[in-house]
């Protein structure tokens, strides 16, 4: 059975009044509490939060990977918290490798101020797939933009399957039905939507791989998707609300590209700097449009580098 809610047990989201809402995604940080190396992922949360002030901050997986959870937990959130940010949370394959679950890292973070996740007592909601809604800047209790938030899982579970986990057939129908009930309360309309989660489809490595398709930023290792594809694109093009995808996994990639109308995103690798990942640490940052099926997004890094800004859809038309 499949439970269908709206995110209310934070505050609600709420275009400005200039119709924007600013989300700031921080994938991969690899936060260790108590570690040196990591203050370099605490100066990117404060800088770049305090220099582009998001509506919403996402952490798309892989945050906190030290043996003391709670610690880190503690200390990433609490950048959020301060500034009384709302924040969400989808896990990476190495969020639950420290002795604590899925299922308990939910409601460690959802009982945290300001976090607009949900964890519905029905087994599939545990490991935080959720729906957020954000409202019009009208005072309407009009949906103009939803959110999806969405569990990759961590490694394969299928013997004789390699590589890493995917979405699963049971949350795809789920989304599938939420996208459903939100275009029906919208005059039969799909409502513009991005969506979150940690490990990339493999749609992205075969429209990256595409020369026809428009793409802006780097490819400097193979994506690492999961071999089996379980469908989760299809389902978007399916239910057309879907307009943009941000994923991380592969610390240092960060190019988004257009695939059959949907933007296919990397955010930007937000941990400290090693000899893998030397120079590309900081957060992409998206603008939702209200009432738009289009959004505005760029990387903004540690040093204060903007850079890849970009309009969805308008700079990934194709050349006649």
């Amino acid at each position: 059975m499949f439970v269908f809610s709206l995110i209310t047990n934070a505050q609600k989201l709420v275009f400005n009044e200039n119709g924007t809402f600013k989300i700031a995604q921080f994938t991969d940080m690899h936060y260790v509490h108590g570690n040196p190396k990591s203050d370099t992922t605490l100066l990117i949360l404060k800088r770049i939060l305090d220099a582009e002030k998001p509506d919403l901050i996402v952490f798309t997986g892989d945050i906190v990977t030290t043996k003391e959870v709670k610690k880190g937990w503690d200390t990433i959130t609490k950048f959020a918290i301060d500034r009384q940010i709302p924040f969400a949370v989808t896990f990476g394959n190495h969020d639950d490798e420290q002795g604590v679950s899925r299922s308990e890292l939910a409601y460690l973070t959802t009982q945290y101020p300001y976090n607009v996740n949900k964890v519905l007592e029905d087994g599939l909601l545990a490991s935080l797939n959720n729906v957020v809604p954000v409202y019009g800047s009208k005072k309407n209790m009009q949906v103009k933009s939803a959110i999806y938030l969405i569990d990759s899982n961590a490694y394969s579970t299928i013997s004789g399957v390699g590589g890493y986990g995917w979405i699963t057939t049971d949350v795809i129908e789920w989304y599938k039905k939420q996208s459903i009930r939100l275009t029906i309360n919208n005059n039969l309309q799909p409502v513009p939507s991005v969506a979150f989660f940690h490990i990339p489809l493999p749609e992205y490595r075969t429209a990256f791989n595409d020369e026809k398709n428009v793409r802006y930023g780097v490819r400097l290792e193979k994506e690492c998707a999961p071999e089996l594809n379980s469908g989760m694109f299809l389902a978007m093009k399916e239910m057309r609300d879907v307009m943009g995808v941000f994923t991380g996994h592969d610390h240092v990639n960060d190019y988004i590209v257009d695939y059959y109308d949907i933007a296919l995103a990397y955010g930007c690798f937000s941990g400290w700097k090693t000899t893998y990942t030397p120079e590309t640490n900081g957060a992409r940052i998206i603008e939702l449009k209200e009432g738009e099926r289009e959004f505005d997004t760029w990387i903004h890094l540690l040093d204060g580098t903007i850079k890849e800004r970009v309009s969805y859809p308008q700079d990934f038309k194709k050349e006649e």
